[in-house]
């Protein structure tokens, strides 16, 4: 029952039956994994993906001479690392825990066995991919087009909708990652970065204490993250 309230939480496996979510806690395993812990390699074979239920994961890749790119953030019941059903059967990018994580891991083989004995599961999948590419398709429109603060309030915006408490009408944040790897992942630098948070606090949008982020007016915000 515990990972079927786990697995109610992912769209991979909304609109699913007890009947349903009862097969695909059959073949879940728990793993977890430590603040700094590598979940996958780039280039590793593929041979699962993930659920998170607690914590976040970085996925990234890291070029020739050293520097890592970010490629994205998982949160708690978000799924990743289905490229293990297509492709060349090997991670893309890597997986590393940037705080500790629960997950629960699907092997590839048991999963393609569900999707064999029920259409339902290949939707729910097409579904989650088809969010994961307009993801990056935003993601690129974003990098070729906005300035850096555009990118940053777009960034707070969902990290909000993800991850955050509410009280008095204010919006709290704790960016639990490096200034360097929300750079990266915002192709940036981190004095550049600095500037935008400061525009944004400048503007009434936002107000930084440390690694807390409070957001003080939303709609101002939005507004920010759609020049």
């Amino acid at each position: 029952m515990e990972y079927e309230k786990i697995l109610k939480k992912s769209l991979l496996f909304s609109g699913l039956n007890e009947e349903n979510l009862a097969e695909v806690a059959a073949i879940a395993t728990k793993r977890n994994y430590a603040k700094g812990e590598v979940l996958f390699t780039e280039g590793e074979p593929a041979e699962g993906f993930f659920l998170i239920a607690s914590g976040t994961v970085k996925l990234s890749k890291i070029s020739s001479d050293g520097k890592e790119k970010v490629l994205h953030f998982a949160y708690a019941s978000e799924t990743f690392a289905e490229a293990a059903f297509f492709g060349d059967g090997r991670y893309p990018a890597e997986g590393r825990a940037l705080e500790k994580v629960e997950a629960l891991y699907f092997p590839r083989a048991a999963f393609m066995g569900l999707i064999e004995r029920n259409p339902r599961f290949s939707l729910n999948l097409i579904v989650t991919l088809s969010l994961s590419v307009r993801r990056f398709a935003r993601q690129i429109e974003e990098l070729t087009f906005a300035e850096v603060p555009s990118r940053l309030a777009g960034y707070l915006i969902e990290l909000a909708a993800k991850k955050s408490t509410s009280f008095q009408g204010k919006t709290y944040l704790d960016l639990e990652i490096k200034k360097g790897e929300l750079a990266s992942h915002l192709s940036t630098v981190s004095e550049t970065l600095s500037r935008a948070l400061k525009k944004l606090k400048d503007e009434g949008a936002i107000d930084v204490k440390g690694s807390r982020v409070v957001i003080q007016n939303m709609e101002r915000l939005k507004e920010i993250a759609s020049k």
